[in-house]
C-alpha cells in the first residue's frame, strides 16, 4: 500500500478515485486544482500522484515538474480527456510514469497504481545495494591491516583503473570474491554491472547457458529466450569464480570472448557483442592443471595477466581481531544481542588457532558464538573451536577434553587428535598436520600406522566469501 495523491477539478472523478483507492488500503490525500497539488507536494510525501492535464490555475505538467524537483522518487501519472501524442511524449520525456487517456475503468488504475509502488519499491532497494555495495568495496572499509593484504590491496589499486584481465589465487575462503568486487567498484567500471558466476556450481550445459544464454527451443526446457552473463555484465564486469572447475569446451568458448569479444546464444546463430572485463577467481593449481592438459594454456596466459594471491588467514593473524569484532558486531545487530565484544580468553584462542577454512570459517564461527553467548562478551567456551578428544568418542560424537578415571592409552589420544585435526582441515592431510604442528611427512606416517581411515570422497567447498 502506498500515500497517494489525487489532483483533478472534476470532483466527482476525484472523489471517486480517492474512495475507491482509500477502499483498496492506500491513503489518498485530494487536491482540487493544479495550485492546491503544488502545495500538498511542498507539504508532505508521496508515492504515487495522479494530476490531471487540464486544470485551472496550474496544469499537471507544472505538477509534473515540480514533483520531478521536490520528489524525484514519487511515480506521477497524468490523466487526460483531450490527450495528444506530443503531450504523451512531452510528459514521458519530463519523467511521468504513464499516461492515462480518460474514460478510464478504476480497476484499469488500481493496476498502474500498483505497478508504481513496486516500481518505485525497486528502485529504492536498488539505489540502496548500490550505496551499501559501494561502501563494502571500498578500500578503507576492507578489514584488515596485515602486510599481506596491504600488499594486495596495492596491486588492487592499481590494476583498477585499467581493463586488464586479472586472475584471484588462493584458498577457499580467503575473500577473493571480496578483492574482485573492489576492483570492479573502483574502476571506470563501477556506474555498471558487477556479475558473478560459480562455474563449480553449475553442470557443463547449464554453465554455457548461463554465462551465453540461449534461444527458445535450443534444448529440452528452453521455452524461452534467455540473456547470458556476459549480456548482462555488457559495459561492466564478470567475474568468474572457481575457473579451474570449467570444462575444456566451455573454456574454448571463453577464450574465443576474450580474444574477440562476440560470442553466440545456446541455439543461436546471431553473433553478439560484448564489452566486458573478466576477472577469475580459483583455489586449485592451474599451471600444474595445465602441464597435466585440464586446463587450456592459451586460455590460462589470457587470464594471468595480472595475478594476486589471497594470503590464506593462518598468514594474516594480525587481522583476525579485527575481523573477529567486525563479524561480531554485525551478528550482534542481526540477531539483537547485546554482546560487546571478545573475552581476553576467547581472543587468545582466536589467535592460536590455524584457521584452515580461512575468513569464512571464522565468520561462522563468530556467528554461532554471539548465537550461543549468555553474556556481555563472547567467551573462549563460546567460540569451541578445534576441542581434541583425549578419549575414546562418547556416543553422541562429541569431543571429550579430560583423561577418564580408568585411563586411556597415550597412542589412542594421539589418534583421537589426528582424526580431529583432520575432520578440521577438511581431511586435508598438510592442513591437519599444520594444527598439530608436524610435517605432512610424519602425519602420513601416524595414520598409516594407527590404522585411521579416510573418507572416499571429501567435502568440496562451493563458492568463495569475504
Amino acid at each position: 500500500m502506498g500515500r497517494i495523491l489525487v489532483a483533478d477539478d472534476h470532483d466527482s472523478l476525484r472523489r471517486g478515485l480517492t474512495r475507491a483507492l482509500a477502499d483498496a488500503g492506500h491513503d489518498v490525500d485530494e487536491a482540487p486544482n493544479g495550485l492546491a497539488a503544488i502545495e500538498k507536494l511542498h507539504e508532505g510525501q508521496f508515492d504515487v500522484i495522479l494530476s490531471d492535464v487540464r486544470m485551472g490555475g496550474a496544469d499537471g505538467m507544472d505538477v509534473l515538474r515540480t514533483a520531478r524537483a521536490l520528489q524525484p522518487n514519487a511515480a506521477v501519472i497524468l490523466m487526460t480527456a483531450f490527450g495528444s501524442i506530443n503531450t504523451a511524449v512531452e510528459a514521458m520525456r519530463i519523467g511521468a510514469f504513464d499516461f492515462v487517456q480518460k474514460p478510464f475503468e478504476i480497476e484499469e488504475m488500481e493496476v498502474k497504481i500498483e505497478k508504481a509502488i513496486e516500481h518505485r519499491r525497486l528502485r529504492h532497494e536498488i539505489e540502496y545495494l548500490r550505496h551499501t555495495q559501494q561502501d563494502i568495496y571500498d578500500f578503507n572499509r576492507i578489514v584488515g591491516a596485515s602486510g599481506a593484504l596491504t600488499s594486495v590491496l596495492e596491486i588492487v589499486r592499481k590494476v583498477a583503473r585499467s581493463n586488464t584481465t586479472v586472475l584471484i589465487r588462493g584458498e577457499t575462503g580467503t575473500g577473493k570474491e571480496l578483492i574482485a568486487g573492489a576492483i570492479h567498484h573502483n574502476s571506470h567500471r563501477s556506474g555498471r554491472n558487477f556479475v558473478k558466476v560459480n562455474c563449480a556450481a553449475l553442470q557443463e550445459n547449464l554453465l554455457e547457458s548461463e554465462l551465453f544464454g540461449h534461444e527458445k527451443g535450443a534444448f529440452t526446457g528452453a521455452d524461452k529466450q534467455r540473456v547470458g552473463r556476459f549480456e548482462q555484465a555488457d559495459g561492466g564486469t564478470l567475474f568468474l569464480d572457481e575457473i579451474g572447475d570449467m570444462s575444456p569446451n566451455t573454456q574454448a568458448k571463453i577464450l574465443r570472448v576474450l580474444q574477440e569479444h562476440e560470442f553466440e546464444r545456446l541455439g543461436g546463430t546471431r553473433t553478439l557483442r560484448s564489452d566486458v572485463r573478466v576477472i577469475t577467481a580459483t583455489n586449485r593449481n592451474l599451471p600444474q592443471m595445465v602441464a597435466n592438459g585440464q586446463f587450456r594454456e592459451d586460455l590460462y596466459y589470457r587470464l594471468n595477466v595480472v595475478s594476486i594471491e589471497m594470503p590464506p588467514l593462518r598468514e594474516r593473524k594480525d587481522d583476525v581481531g579485527a575481523l573477529a569484532t567486525f563479524f561480531l558486531r554485525r551478528f550482534a545487530s542481526e540477531l539483537k544481542k547485546r554482546v560487546d565484544g571478545l573475552s581476553p580468553d576467547a581472543l587468545k584462542l582466536l589467535m592460536r588457532y590455524n584457521w584452515p577454512g580461512n575468513i569464512r570459517e571464522l565468520e561462522n564461527s563468530i556467528e554461532r558464538a554471539v548465537l550461543l553467548s549468555d553474556g556481555s562478551q563472547v567467551t573462549s567456551s563460546d567460540l569451541r573451536l578445534g576441542e581434541l578428544s583425549t578419549s575414546a568418542p562418547s556416543s553422541d560424537g562429541s569431543p571429550v577434553v579430560k583423561i577418564p578415571p580408568t585411563g586411556i592409552a597415550l597412542e589412542e589420544i594421539e589418534r583421537q587428535a589426528l582424526i580431529e585435526a583432520l575432520k578440521m582441515s577438511n581431511w586435508v592431510q598438510k592442513d591437519a598436520a599444520e594444527l598439530l604442528s608436524i610435517s605432512p611427512r610424519v602425519m602420513n606416517y601416524k595414520i598409516k600406522t594407527l590404522n585411521i581411515e579416510l573418507p572416499r570422497r571429501r567435502m568440496q567447498p562451493t563458492s568463495d566469501v569475504a
